[in-house]
């Protein structure tokens, strides 16, 4: 359960466009706050409440490194919505192939002019 209580975190926290960009970026180098904040037109204040709610979901982690405080993106995370996504995927392309299965076993229809 606990699991699931965290892919649920994990989601609502990619809900939001500004996270997933900060998310991306993130997957390049780490960041501290101040850089993280640079493109958008918003506060460091509120980058920081974004920032919050990756922490809370386990995507990003912050430390100390002398005098810099830089964002580090989680990557286990992923592993856990991979591993979620992956098993829903696998049961839909199983429903299509089954579909595709009773679809080639139906007779053709006649050939006949359609009026």
């Amino acid at each position: 359960m606990a699991a699931v209580d965290q892919l649920s975190r994990v989601f609502s926290a990619l809900a939001d466009p500004t996270r997933r960009d900060m998310v991306a970026r993130l997957t390049v180098a780490d960041a501290t706050v101040n850089e993280l904040a640079e493109p958008y037109d918003v506060s460091v204040q509120a980058v920081s409440k974004h920032l919050r709610v990756l922490e809370d979901a386990g995507l990003v982690s912050r430390r100390r490194d002398a005098q810099r405080r830089p964002v580090h993106l989680e990557v286990e995370v992923f592993d856990l919505m991979t591993t979620w996504i992956e098993r829903y995927r696998r049961r839909a392309e199983e429903r299509y192939r089954r579909l595709d299965a009773l679809l080639e076993s139906l007779p053709d229809e006649p050939e006949g002019d359609i009026e």
